[in-house]
């Protein structure tokens, strides 16, 4: 399962980082406070930028520790900045980078236990990964993207994908 957690997350947060860097940029040039970005929600109910990031590290992070069958390490939600966004990004990786492949050996068929609204559910690694782990990753990742062009950040798929 190693191949199907650590390699592509890790890309999406690279990519991620690469956004940001962008946007920090993008803010200098046209001198737009880095909050506009930072606080900015694409609608009313969603999360602003800054928890977006957040979350695509956590669900990474978290994937790759569940899956090893290690406890998660908790993030604090501490950051303002893109200085402060960007390292959490790094440190995320950094944690996913200390689970070796053979620590996913039998990951498919793992029981792996999260609250879901309060309720324990358990399911086996693989629907975790690909029910769960995977779409929510996404979906934080996409949507810190999609806040950044949203606003005028010149970035595109290529960004995204990493390339």
């Amino acid at each position: 399962m190693y191949p199907y957690i650590i390699p592509p997350m890790d890309r999406t947060l690279g990519a991620l980082s690469g956004i940001l860097a962008k946007a920090d940029a993008h803010c200098a040039a046209k001198t737009i406070k880095p909050e506009a970005l930072l606080t900015f929600r694409l609608f009313p109910d969603m999360l602003p930028f800054t928890r977006q990031v957040q979350l695509a590290c956590d669900f990474a992070a978290r994937a790759a520790a569940r899956l090893a069958g290690a406890e998660p390490q908790n993030f604090p939600d501490t950051e303002t900045t893109f200085a402060e966004l960007q390292a959490r990004i790094t440190a995320a990786r950094a944690y996913m980078a200390t689970f070796a492949a053979s620590a996913y050996d039998g990951a498919e068929t793992r029981p792996v236990t999260i609250k879901m609204r309060g309720q324990d559910v358990t399911m086996p690694g693989m629907a975790y990964l690909t029910l769960y782990s995977l779409p929510q990753f996404h979906f934080h990742a996409t949507t810190a993207y999609n806040i950044l062009r949203h606003n005028g950040v010149e970035i595109g798929k290529a960004d995204y994908m990493g390339a």
